[in-house]
C-alpha cells in the first residue's frame, strides 16, 4: 500500500478539507570526487534541453509501507522537472528545470523521495533500478548497521550502480527512528539534483500520535539544476550560493495546499508527532508559533523523558533527525512553522515564502484569510 504524506491517519482527506473550506477559488493565484563541472555522465543525461517538457513532473513523496509489500521495495531513478512552487504568487513561480527523482515500484517519481516505513526487526531489501539513468547512482542509509557491501558507498564497497544496471542492497531493521538516505555516488551534486529521502523504522509496540507528519527541510543551489538543464548557469561546489529552501520538497506558499504541500492539520487536543530530517547542507532551527513541543527521539535514539523539556525552536543540523511532539492546545486558527533563519523564509526577493509551513486549525479552515492563503497556495477545491 502507497499512502501520500498526509493521507488519512497522517492528516486530513481531501473530501475533509474540502467540506472545512467550502468552494475555494483560484483568483491569484559520497562519492570521494567532486567537480564544478559536469561530469561526462551528467552532460550526456542532459543534452537534449529542449526536450526538457517531456520530463515527467515530479509528486508529493509517499509513504511506502514495507511491511505490506514482503519487506521488498524497487526504487526507480528518474529523470524528472520538480515545481517547488508553479503558482505566480509571493515570489513564484520557483521551479528546477530538471532533478533526479526516486520512484518506489509503480509509484510517482517525488523529491523528496519516498518515505520508506518498516517495523523493527523486520529484513528488507532496497532494489535500485537505475535502468533508465546515464549516470552512477548508489543507495545510502543512515542509522542501520548493516554489513561492508551495503554500505552503498561506492569507494569504499566497490559497488556502483551504473546506468541500464540495477542492484539489490538488503537490511534489517535494527535501528528504530526516522533516518535519511540518498545517494552516495559524487554526494554534493547527487543531493543537489533531490536524491534523498527518509526511511522510518517504528519500535516494536508503536503507538502513532493522533496527527502524524514526515517533514524533510533542503537547502539548493538551483544553479545546478539550471545549469544541467542547458540554461546559463555556472554551478561551484566550492562556492554553493542557496536561494531555494524546501519542506518536502515545496516553499512557501506551496507547502500550505493540502495535496501538494504537507500543512500540519490538527483538531483541539490532538497529540502530534513531527519526524523532521534535514537533508541540505546547512544547519535550519526550526520554530513553532504558538506550540511548544518535546523532542522524544534524535538520530534513531530516543530521548529519555526526564532529559524532554518544552521549547519552540530545535535546530537541525545537515543529516540530523528529529522527532518532536505536541498538544493542539492553543486557539485555534493558523500558526506558522519554519526556519529561523529567516532569509531562508523566502523566494528570491519575495518575503515570507520559502522554508516555512504551518499548524492549521480545522476550526480556522472556514475563514476568508484562510480561503485567501488558499488562493496564494494555488488550491483549486
Amino acid at each position: 500500500m502507497t499512502r501520500r504524506i498526509g493521507a488519512p491517519g497522517d492528516g486530513i482527506t481531501r473530501r475533509e478539507f474540502v467540506a472545512a473550506t467550502g468552494t475555494v477559488g483560484v483568483t491569484a493565484v559520497a562519492g570521494c570526487t567532486t567537480t564544478t563541472e559536469p561530469t561526462v555522465e551528467e552532460r550526456g543525461a542532459t543534452r537534449a534541453t529542449e526536450g526538457q517538457s517531456t520530463l515527467p513532473a515530479t509528486k508529493p513523496p509517499e509513504v511506502v509501507d514495507l511491511n505490506e509489500r514482503g519487506g521488498s521495495v524497487t526504487l526507480r531513478t528518474v529523470k524528472a522537472t520538480h515545481a517547488a512552487h508553479p503558482g505566480e504568487t509571493m515570489g513564484g513561480p520557483v521551479e528546477l528545470p530538471v532533478v533526479w527523482a526516486w520512484q518506489a515500484d509503480d509509484g510517482e517519481p517525488s523529491v523528496p523521495g519516498p518515505v520508506l516505513r518498516v517495523t523493527e526487526g523486520t529484513d528488507f531489501e532496497v532494489t535500485l533500478d537505475n535502468s533508465d539513468t546515464a549516470m552512477p547512482h548508489t543507495f545510502h542509509v543512515h542509522g542501520l548497521q548493516k554489513t561492508w557491501e551495503n554500505d552503498g558507498v561506492p569507494t569504499t564497497t566497490g559497488i556502483t550502480v551504473g546506468p541500464g544496471e540495477t542492484h539489490t542492497y538488503q537490511f534489517t531493521a535494527n535501528t528504530p527512528g526516522t533516518h535519511l538516505y540518498h545517494c552516495h555516488y559524487q554526494t554534493p551534486r547527487h543531493m543537489e539534483m533531490g536524491m534523498y529521502g527518509t526511511l522510518r523504522v517504528d519500535p516494536e509496540g508503536y503507538e502513532p500520535a493522533d496527527k502524524e507528519y514526515f517533514m524533510t527541510v533542503k537547502d539548493w543551489d538551483s544553479r545546478l539544476s539550471r545549469q544541467l538543464a542547458g540554461q546559463d548557469a555556472t554551478f561551484d561546489v566550492t562556492n554553493r550560493r542557496p536561494d531555494v529552501f524546501t519542506v518536502n520538497g515545496k516553499v512557501a506558499p506551496r507547502t500550505l495546499h493540502p495535496e501538494d504541500g504537507s500543512p500540519v492539520v490538527v483538531e483541539r487536543g490532538d497529540t502530534v508527532r513531527l519526524h523532521w530530517t534535514n537533508a541540505g547542507f546547512m544547519s535550519h532551527p526550526l520554530h513553532t508559533h504558538n506550540h511548544r513541543f518535546r523532542v522524544v527521539e534524535r538520530d534513531g535514539s530516543p530521548v529519555p523523558e526526564a532529559a524532554q523539556y518544552e521549547r519552540d525552536v530545535q535546530n537541525i543540523a545537515p543529516a540530523e533527525r528529529y522527532t518532536v511532539e505536541f498538544e493542539a492546545d492553543a486557539d485555534p486558527g493558523i500558526y506558522l512553522m519554519h526556519c529561523h533563519k529567516v532569509d531562508h523564509v523566502t523566494n528570491g526577493a519575495s518575503y515570507p515564502g520559502g522554508m516555512l509551513s504551518g499548524i492549521v486549525y480545522k476550526q480556522a479552515m472556514d475563514t476568508d484569510i484562510f480561503r485567501r492563503l488558499m488562493d496564494y497556495a494555488g488550491y483549486e477545491g
